[in-house]
């Protein structure tokens, strides 16, 4: 079947979502790894303030790129930017554009979709569904296409406790339920979208569950292939270990944690954290798009692309690592230190959010008040405590993804596509990559410098000071205004004193006996 990489060569690839953040890895990976790619068509749309070629030359210059631009500093020259919109007809590309596309694409791998789990239904419809299908329609007009990879996600199906690799019936039909969201207002699509959606926990997995079956519904005259990756994080080791470029998932989480901001949050302990990493994802699909034009599958084939199956890690493990961790390399100016822990309990959980959240706010922005700024922390807590309840319910239970088709794909590779396209996960050493990760956020979205860490133990143990200082002066002020008081509060707190010094003696003595 010849290697990967050689059936990449001369090939023109159109990527939608390329400015994203996989997309940027999977556009990276074909330059450094597939050196002799003719060409990369990326979709892009203009946004307020910032030009199409703006965009891209922003995307070019970012730190992902470093080692292509060593080994070939005119990379540029091979990526096209097409200016694109999703949301309009045709995706608003030009008729010479369009001649272009279809008369040179070889293969198309389409990432772009909105990954907000609370997006109105009817937008999230649009870019989800309809642009798939009107990515689809132009494709059936490339004349030299050899492939259509589709990034869904593993979660496409999570009203599901076992998931295998095929494409399940949808809860309705695509178009039937884009025709009668057309006419209506939004505000009474807002009040039916929970009935819509039904066992889906929310608009981006309901319509991606949608997306899947408009391309099995195009699968007959394409070859297609569907890319289902579970929470996608930071690199594993390409291009270089913890990439990462947004606090989208459980980038955001980390980095609240790690700024002592978040002290609680409710998941299982016992929970499989099903994350991937982004260059396993890029691997895979890269793998993905060159076995289906090369074989030419008759139906979509369909890759859980997941590791809960094969190398789990749980919930509990992660928060282990990620406190270790950021108190070994701090964040740069953390409102507390980090101590946060996770917990299925419900009353539990709201205690914390009180004791831990709510109060320090409100403390916090009384004190910016006096000091005449504006309160911001209760805000902030608002936004951290929204977006940690829409990760409950992925952080909460477990599923089990059936992976025969990525471990069939694995087998069909050659021994030097194995190491350049790795996506075998039973060689990630978890505790290795969330200590990367968790650097990755400091270096690559914070942008902290690492020789400046020093100085954020320095600050660490000054808040660890201020906390001992606090906790006494509270300790003084309830012995002055309860115990103090009270004779009858006083006997219990002798007693409790006196118990603890007896149980310290006993526990001295049976050691001296021990020895």
């Amino acid at each position: 079947m010849g290697s990967i990489s050689e059936w990449y060569a001369g090939k023109n690839v159109l990527i939608t979502g390329a400015t994203g953040f996989m997309g940027k890895v999977l556009v990276e990976k074909l330059l450094r790894s597939c050196p002799d790619v003719n060409a990369l068509y990326i979709l892009v749309r203009p946004k307020a303030g910032q030009s199409m070629s703006e965009r891209v030359q922003d995307m070019m210059k970012c730190k992902l790129f470093d080692r292509v631009r060593e080994d070939n500093p005119e990379f540029h020259q091979k990526i096209i930017a097409i200016s694109s919109e999703l949301m309009q007809p045709g995706l608003a590309i030009s008729a010479q554009d369009v001649e272009t596309l279809t008369s040179r694409v070889h293969i198309v791998f389409h990432c772009a979709a909105t990954i907000r789990f609370d997006e109105p239904l009817k937008h999230a419809l649009q870019l989800n569904v309809m642009a798939t299908q009107q990515l689809l329609s132009l494709a059936q007009q490339m004349q030299q296409l050899q492939a259509f990879i589709h990034i869904s996600t593993a979660y496409a199906n999570c009203n599901r406790r076992h998931i295998d690799e095929l494409i399940y019936p949808p809860p309705v039909e695509p178009r039937k339920l884009i025709d009668s969201l057309e006419w209506m207002d939004e505000s009474i699509i807002r009040d039916i979208t929970p009935r819509l959606i039904g066992d889906w926990p929310n608009t981006y997995t309901y319509t991606k569950a949608l997306a899947e079956c408009v391309v099995q519904q195009e699968s007959a005259k394409l070859n297609v292939g569907i890319v289902r990756p579970s929470i996608v994080g930071a690199s594993w080791q390409e291009p270089f270990p913890g990439w990462i470029d947004n606090f989208n998932g459980p980038s955001g989480v980390f980095i609240a944690a790690g700024k002592g901001i978040l002290r609680t949050m409710r998941a299982s302990n016992d929970a499989v954290a099903d994350l991937i990493p982004v260059d396993v994802v890029i691997n895979l699909t890269l793998a993905a798009g060159w076995y289906t034009a090369v074989n030419k599958p008759k139906t979509a084939l369909v890759y859980n692309c997941t590791t809960g199956g094969i190398n789990p890690f749980h919930w509990g493990e992660i928060e282990h690592h990620v406190m270790s961790t950021f108190k070994r390399n701090p964040l740069e100016q953390a409102f507390r230190r980090p101590n946060a822990n996770i917990t299925s309990n419900y009353l539990i959980y709201q205690y914390w959010i009180l004791v831990s959240h709510k109060v320090p706010a409100l403390l916090y922005d009384l004190l910016l008040r006096l000091s005449g700024h504006k309160p911001q922390m209760m805000r902030i807590f608002n936004r951290l405590h929204k977006a940690i309840g829409l990760l409950e319910y992925f952080s909460s239970q477990d599923w089990e993804w059936n992976s025969d088709n990525m471990n069939m794909l694995m087998a069909q590779l050659s021994t030097d596509d194995r190491k350049i396209f790795n996506f075998d996960v039973r060689q990630l050493n978890w505790p290795e990559y969330i200590e990367n990760y968790c650097i990755g956020t400091k270096k690559y979205v914070l942008n902290e410098d690492m020789s400046d860490i020093p100085a954020a133990r320095q600050h660490l143990r000054k808040l660890r000071n201020i906390r001992y200082t606090f906790n006494t002066v509270l300790l003084v002020f309830i012995w002055r205004v309860f115990i103090a008081r009270s004779q009858m509060a006083r006997n219990i707190w002798y007693f409790v004193v006196s118990l603890c010094f007896k149980f310290l003696s006993y526990f001295r003595a049976s050691s001296t006996l021990t020895q």
